[in-house]
């Protein structure tokens, strides 16, 4: 009788909910959620350079086991996470040659699986790549951006089957099944001690190709000794808008190591974006001026953007004759911190990668030194192994000088967050920034970040233009610039958007006596929980956090004429609530700001204007 052939690795997450299956040779994957094919067979292995390639694997060994754990939070979209799901790792060896083992990291998650490689070895291992690939089962709708270094892009829907060759996609890249059943992305997490990736087509599949450090020769990833790659993973929910809550990619990371508690989320006065582009003309007067709005507006930080250095050349460049220890004339920075203080304000610097990579240590303790209390660090515009490192180098030295740490022209999160509580928001959108530079920032963009870019991390687009409008009456202005959106979405971004850092980003000015900038002075920046209510992609969205007791509503659309969203009141706990709504006015600068009582069997309306969207809280009555 023939041999049997061995059978499949199968791993099912704790509710049944998923089921990844891997192959008895470690050649393919696939996926599958609540019955649902996600993931058809996609290949599966390591391309390593100047090394035999690894052959005729057999599955030797299977180690399961279970993980139920809850894991407190730090300054994020929610208290705590809760940490479940069941693991094996499979051990794989060559029938011949040289006997060489492959090891297979898996986890299901009812959310969610994810896998990675290891090479338990001494010897160094030089990597050409991944075979690692995606192939969807059926033909999606899937939301997929290009992938480019500052990860500034839209993204747009189109068919599986639509995806071009030669091109790059970005992660995370977020379909639904045919059947409608099922919205999964696909993503990675922690990168650390690895290289970046993007997807590219290559037949019906999505291929994973390793980011390569420019100008190095040779293989996209080399290590001194063994491997362990990223997590490749995929996200998976019911509906549009699941994963959004979801702490798949946070868990996917090791947890903090030492005290973070000093590390506090809030908002932040800040003076780029309703300024030149190259940045405000440094001076005391000026700095003091905003460090007086934030401390008027109960703002814990004010964030000092680029120009305050010495022989400083804008925003974007690096220039060779720029010292980041020293402020530029006229600037005594210790002095700044001291008044800002005296105000309960703390103040944040700007500064480029470039300038700070060589001497790191020097720079965070000058930093340090002058009292300031975090960096925004800016124009990495890479995701390879050498970029990774140096954002766990950044990490690390921020910590330990008690650094809040964002991170500007970034690559889309990974998780780190979660080791290090300080890297408290990044970039890596198209985000407000560039209503200063062209037009696409608009309302249907809006719409696409929370269900995209938003599921990996946090993400600092930077909210708060109150000279606000439709794309009918904009125009590209660099010096204090217009939205697209109408004022009640400036609000609703303040929920809607994961930012433990929130910017307030328009001119002290443009809030004097404004209508809504109540609401901007108290909503929170980071929450006890998240829930996704209703909304599709593009379109709308309804979402609530909380925070203690109260509970904050945005809402958001995109749509081009008056549009209304009914909000059931059954997610709250028994009681009688005072609702505060600020809704859309009658210009797109005007709001409607009303009170009432409710209870949890009653279902607010909300009114939302074209482009526009609402903020509500909720608060228990005694």
């Amino acid at each position: 009788m023939p041999a049997r052939a061995a059978a499949d690795a199968v791993l099912i997450s704790p509710e049944g909910r998923t089921t990844i299956r891997i192959a008895a040779d470690a050649s393919r994957f696939s996926v599958a959620h609540r019955g649902d094919a996600v993931i058809a067979n996609s290949p599966l292995g390591l391309e390593l350079e100047d090394a035999p390639q690894l052959a005729g694997l057999a599955l030797e060994r299977r180690a399961d086991h279970r993980v139920d754990q809850v894991i407190p939070l730090i300054a994020t979209k929610a208290a705590s996470a809760r940490d479940h799901y069941r693991a094996t790792t499979l051990t794989f060896r060559e029938r011949g040659g040289q006997r060489r083992r492959l090891l297979l990291d898996v986890r299901a998650y009812d959310d969610g699986v994810a896998f990675r490689y290891r090479l338990d070895s001494a010897a160094p291992v030089r990597l050409r790549g991944e075979r690692t690939a995606f192939v969807a089962a059926g033909d999606p709708s899937c939301l997929t951006a290009v992938a480019n270094g500052a990860h500034e892009t839209e993204f747009i829907r189109q068919n599986w089957s639509q995806l071009r060759e030669g091109v790059g996609y970005d992660v995370p890249l977020v379909c639904t099944t045919a059947s409608g059943r099922t919205t999964y992305a696909i993503t990675q997490a922690d990168l650390s001690g690895y290289t970046g990736a993007s997807l590219w087509r290559e037949g019906g599949a999505l291929r994973v190709r390793l980011s390569a450090v420019p100008k190095r020769d040779g293989p996209a990833y080399v290590s001194p000794a063994g491997l362990s790659t990223a997590w490749r993973v995929v996200m998976l929910g019911d509906r549009n808008g699941d994963l959004i809550a979801s702490q798949l990619i946070g868990n996917l990371n090791r947890p903090p190591q030492g005290d973070f508690s000093w590390v506090k989320p809030g908002k932040a006065a800040w003076d780029w974006w309703s300024g030149p582009l190259e940045g405000m003309k440094p001076s005391m007067d000026n700095y003091r001026r905003f460090i007086d709005f934030a401390a008027a507006s109960g703002f814990p930080y004010y964030l000092i953007d680029a120009g305050w250095a010495w022989g400083s050349g804008g925003c974007c460049d690096a220039l060779p004759g720029t010292d980041v220890t020293r402020p530029a004339e006229g600037i005594d920075m210790p002095a700044l911190v001291r008044y800002a203080a005296d105000k309960g304000v703390a103040l944040l610097l700007w500064v480029h990668w470039a300038h700070l990579a060589p001497r790191m240590e020097q720079v965070l303790d000058t930093y340090a030194a002058w009292g300031i209390k975090g960096v925004k660090i800016d124009f990495m515009d890479r995701d390879d192994q050498e970029m990774v490192a140096f954002y766990r180098r950044v990490a690390e030295a921020t910590a330990k000088r008690h650094l809040l740490l964002d991170l500007h022209a970034a690559y889309v999160p990974d998780g780190m967050q979660r080791s290090y509580p300080n890297f408290i928001t990044q970039e890596g959108v198209l985000g407000a920034e560039w209503d200063k530079m062209d037009k696409r920032v608009t309302p249907r963009h809006n719409l696409m970040l929370p269900y995209t870019r938003m599921l990996a991390g946090p993400i600092d687009y930077t909210p708060g233009g109150f000279r606000n409008g439709t794309p009918a009456s904009y125009s590209v202005r660099a010096v204090l610039p217009f939205t697209q959106t109408t004022r009640g979405q400036a609000l609703a971004m303040y929920v809607v958007y994961d930012s433990p850092l929130q910017m307030v980003s328009d001119d002290p000015d443009a809030y004097r006596d404004a209508d809504g900038f109540d609401f901007i002075r108290r909503v929170p920046t980071a929450w006890d929980e998240t829930r996704f209510l209703s909304g599709e992609p593009g379109r709308d969205i309804l979402l609530a956090r909380r925070q203690g007791k109260a509970w904050y509503l945005g809402a958001m659309t995109a749509a081009e004429g008056p549009t209304g969203i009914e909000v059931p009141l059954r997610f709250l706990p028994a009681g009688r609530y005072r609702v505060t709504l600020w809704e859309d006015g009658e210009h797109p600068n005007a709001l409607r700001r009303s009170q009432r009582e409710v209870t949890p069997d009653e279902v607010l309306s909300l009114r939302l204007a074209p482009a526009g969207g609402a903020a509500v809280l909720l608060e228990p009555l005694p």
